[in-house]
Formats: C-alpha cells, sequence, structure tokens
C-alpha cells in the first residue's frame, strides 16, 4: 500500500508518459489516458476491444476546464451543472482540443465534472481532462469496485491506482443527458 500523495504522483506520471491507468472514478472503476493523446486514446480502445466508432467520456476538475474542451457550452447546461448534486455526465454539441477518437462520429463529446478528490487532483495535476470509460472489455458489466475488474483489464494498463482498492460499496455509471445549443435535452441513461 502507498501513500494518496504516492498514488497521485505515480498516476500523473503514468499519465504524462501517454500511459493508460487503472483508476476509481466518482462513479465506477475505469481506465484512463490524458485525452488529448491519440496513442493513448487508440491504446484505450484496444484495451477494451471496442470500437473506435465510440465515444469516450471525458472528465474535467472544473467549468472551467470544461470551456477549453467544448466549442460552445449551451446554457441549460450550465444550469444543471449548477444544481447538480450526483455525478452527470452531458453529452455537449462539439468538442475541442481533443485527440481523434474522443469524440463521437458528429462531433459531439460526454463530459463529467468530477467531485471525487482523488480524480480532480490527477486532473489539477495534469492539467487536462483525462478520459474516463469504465473498466470492462467492451460489452461486459462495468466494475462497480477494484475487485470487479477483470485480471485481463489489470494486466492490461500502465498503471493501477492504490486509492479506493479496499472499498466495497457498490458504484454505478453516472446518468448521461444530451443537451443541444437550442437548450433541447434528451435523456440517454438514467
Amino acid at each position: 500500500m502507498i501513500t494518496f500523495e504516492e498514488d497521485l504522483r505515480n498516476s500523473v506520471k503514468a499519465l504524462k508518459e501517454g500511459k493508460v491507468i487503472l483508476y476509481p472514478t466518482d462513479t465506477v472503476w475505469g481506465i484512463g489516458c490524458d485525452c488529448t493523446n491519440a496513442a493513448a486514446v487508440a491504446r484505450i480502445f484496444s484495451i477494451k476491444g471496442r470500437s473506435d466508432s465510440k465515444s469516450l467520456i471525458v472528465l474535467v476538475d472544473s467549468e472551467f476546464m470544461l470551456q477549453r474542451y467544448v466549442k460552445e457550452v449551451p446554457d441549460a447546461a450550465s444550469q444543471i451543472i449548477s444544481v447538480s448534486d450526483q455525478p452527470l455526465t452531458i453529452i455537449y454539441p462539439s468538442g475541442k482540443n481533443l485527440a481523434a477518437g474522443v469524440t463521437a462520429e458528429d462531433g459531439s463529446i460526454g463530459i463529467r465534472i468530477t467531485a471525487d478528490p482523488f480524480c480532480s487532483e490527477l486532473i489539477g495535476r495534469l492539467r487536462r481532462p483525462i478520459v474516463s470509460t469504465s473498466a470492462n472489455i467492451s460489452g461486459e458489466p462495468a466494475p462497480s469496485n477494484f475487485v470487479d475488474v477483470s485480471k485481463a483489464i489489470v494486466e492490461s494498463v500502465d498503471y493501477t491506482a492504490w486509492h479506493k482498492r479496499e472499498d466495497r460499496h457498490r458504484h454505478s455509471a453516472s446518468p448521461v443527458i444530451k443537451i443541444e445549443l437550442n437548450g433541447q435535452i434528451k435523456i440517454i441513461r438514467k
């Protein structure tokens, strides 16, 4: 077991080197990388056995960072973010400054502002958003806890965080909504 600080340093170092990490998010366990590194993003698709035509979710640490990676944040999104008391992923019409493969084919991007201390600090130290896709082979259930992560995933990543490995609380993926520039909202996942 290592300290929280050492775990953060090791995770940030791996991300800065273009590596892929396994880490606890504010929802389920995830596989992540620097979302501006195309090679690392491609590796995540390979690890998951997932089609690269599917987009990935990105975590940011603030609305300020969100503004740097979304072309235009709809007013409705800002209002929802200000009142949301749980993790919520919002699909925005158009992302920017992201590696190929992160956005959907139509240019849209799913982003969640994390409130989790580990994730927030990780993103803050990297100074860029990170990919956050569930730590499972495509089509399998998302791992609620570290013990639910398959051995194949653990062996495929470059670094596995120690933070929350002992956590046995049941966690689930965040709700996902899509917000258009005109304010129209569509629920994608409850």
